[in-house]
């Protein structure tokens, strides 16, 4: 059964870093594009990053550019989201999810629970 399961999220004041982890379980992860997604409350989910499995190509959403960045690690099934530079406006739970494309992340049937990042003075 695949499984994803988010951690690292937390309270950190602006300017400062949190770096998200995504435990992949029940697949072969390098087979799979994974991407992370944001929902503010009274927003709608916005999609942050998606990193491909194939060549590990990576794609970003124009607001954390310079920001944040991606990577992967297939062997131990783990997907990370560093998040530098927080402004409060990356305020949202974060969620990371699973499919075969980047290009098809937005449509992922695999979802994680989600996260809480809090960007706070």
């Amino acid at each position: 059964q695949l499984q994803l399961v988010e951690s690292g999220g937390g309270l950190v004041q602006p300017g400062g870093s949190l770096r998200l982890s995504c435990a992949a379980s029940g697949f072969t992860l390098g087979y799979y594009a994974i991407g992370w997604f944001r929902q503010a409350p009274g927003k709608e989910r916005e999609f942050v990053s998606c990193i491909d499995g194939s060549y590990g190509s990576t794609y970003y959403t124009d607001s954390v550019k310079g920001r944040f960045t991606i990577s992967r690690d297939n062997a131990k099934k783990m997907v990370y989201l560093q998040m530098n530079s927080l402004k409060p406006e990356d305020t949202a739970v974060y969620y990371c999810a699973a499919d075969r494309s980047c290009s098809r992340i937005g449509m992922a049937y695999y979802w994680g629970q989600g996260t809480q990042v809090t960007v706070s003075s």
